[in-house]
């Protein structure tokens, strides 16, 4: 494509690197695109108050879309600007429907306020059979029943004896399309979200409020959560360490993220 008028990308795997940082090249290429006037936007399976400290490593302070599209977040504002949630009854279904293909499973809820940092230890909230597959020291232990009593941006189910692959083959045949159901990691995890809610809807909404055509989005992603991105943008680019869904589904493979390679692909254009 010619150069882009909007950048997304995603941010685990893809736009930090192995050890979690963005490098000098990747930050000197954002801010090439952000001078040029054209919005690089970070979408995230993360919530949003998990955005402003890579968002101040990136240098970006526009929006951000969370929670695989089921939160749009104003970074310089620090304001959540729209929510596509899952409510009290439908988490209790899917939540009954997966006890049945994933005996022994545990969840958990995302869910969001105002702001990225306003109340968030009450924002993740795990029952106690919940075992984190990464630290998270903003987060609150309670029953399943106040687990799923409230609404929420996402529901995580997590089995440590299945990867997500095989996670994602038994949800898909239990849940018949009544949810969204993805991963992005392969460690025994789902990210649940509203029906239809993904990177790419989240992502559309971004461009409708910028004014610009899905034809000129450049998006960068490496797990299954951004399949749906990189189909729907104008060139979807797979970074080399990706899964092989979002390999199959890239316009453009570029460098794995541990050789800045949402900067290489950047650079042909600003």
């Amino acid at each position: 494509m010619e150069r882009p008028r909007l950048v997304a990308s995603d941010v685990d795997g893809t736009l930090l690197d192995p050890m979690e940082r963005v490098t000098t090249r990747t930050l000197r290429a954002i801010r090439r695109v952000e001078a040029s006037g054209t919005p690089f936007v970070l979408v995230s399976g993360r919530p949003p108050r998990w955005i402003p400290r890579v968002a101040a490593a990136a240098g970006v302070r526009g929006y951000a879309v969370c929670a695989n599209g089921a939160v749009l977040y104003d970074i310089g504002a620090d304001r959540v600007l729209t929510v596509r949630g899952l409510d009290p009854v439908l988490l209790h279904d899917v939540v009954g429907a997966l006890d049945a293909a994933l005996p022994g499973c545990a969840v958990a809820t995302e869910r969001v306020g105002d702001s990225a940092l306003a109340g968030a230890a009450r924002q993740f909230l795990a029952e106690y059979a919940y075992q984190h597959p990464w630290q998270d020291g903003d987060h609150a232990a309670a029953p399943r029943a106040e687990v799923l009593g409230h609404r929420a941006v996402k529901l995580l189910i997590r089995h440590e004896g299945m990867n997500s692959e095989e996670m994602a083959r038994a949800a898909a045949a239990v849940l018949d399309g009544q949810v969204h159901v993805t991963y992005s990691s392969g460690a025994g995890l789902l990210e649940v979200s509203a029906p239809g809610v993904t990177k790419a809807t989240g992502l559309a909404e971004v461009a409708e409020l910028t004014r610009v055509d899905a034809a000129d989005v450049a998006a960068f992603g490496d797990m299954p959560n951004d399949v749906p991105m990189l189909r729907w943008a104008g060139h979807g680019v797979a970074v080399a360490n990706a899964h092989p869904e979002a390999l199959a589904a890239a316009d453009e493979i570029t460098a794995p993220n541990s050789e800045d390679g949402v900067a290489l692909v950047l650079e042909r254009w600003f």
